[in-house]
């Protein structure tokens, strides 16, 4: 007999019919799917980090400041989320459209780090540091999107490589 419902679930998953649990190559595809989400959230966070200290500011990630005005603000909100991200990608079971989200989290946090530490100056590699976090944003959006859900290997691979830009360019900046 075949399952009445399986176009609900991903090519090669089986669900056991008398518990509903997932097999184990889905569940191993889906921590998969959460490693290659947190190392692109963990690299985006470090980016924060490193504009930040280009900009001059030393962000608490525990600081929260309501309506962020100053740089300096910006910075420890950006650290921030940052960090937050970082924290529910190590809380419970894998799940990639959640996990995706908060990769992009942390890559619109850099966002905003990018734009502080590009005010500093930095002229031609700051813009094009703060461009390359920009895509980088924008790549991990989609890969979180309707479209993707965290599990499109195109969209994710897309936002892979934007994020290593980003990082390539932080460091052309002096970011990192």
């Amino acid at each position: 007999m075949s399952e009445s419902h399986g176009a609900e679930h991903p090519p090669g998953a089986q669900r056991d019919r008398a518990t509903g649990a997932r097999d184990t190559a889905e569940v191993s595809a889906e921590e998969a799917l959460r490693q290659r989400h947190t190392v692109r959230a963990r690299s985006a966070s470090d980016r924060t980090t490193g504009a930040c200290r280009f900009a001059g500011v030393e962000a608490d990630a525990g600081a929260v400041i309501a309506v962020p005005t100053a740089a300096a603000a910006k910075a420890v909100n950006a650290v921030r989320l940052s960090a937050g991200a970082l924290a529910a990608l190590a809380q419970g079971a894998p799940d990639p459209a959640a996990d995706a989200r908060q990769a992009r989290n942390a890559a619109a946090a850099s966002v905003l780090a990018a734009q502080i530490a590009q005010s500093q100056g930095g002229g031609e590699h700051g813009d094009a540091a703060y461009q390359a976090a920009l895509k980088a944003s924008q790549a991990a959006g989609l890969a979180a999107g309707r479209d993707g859900m965290g599990r499109s290997e195109a969209l994710n691979t897309a936002a892979e490589e934007a994020e290593a830009a980003a990082v390539a360019a932080a460091r052309a900046a002096g970011w990192m």
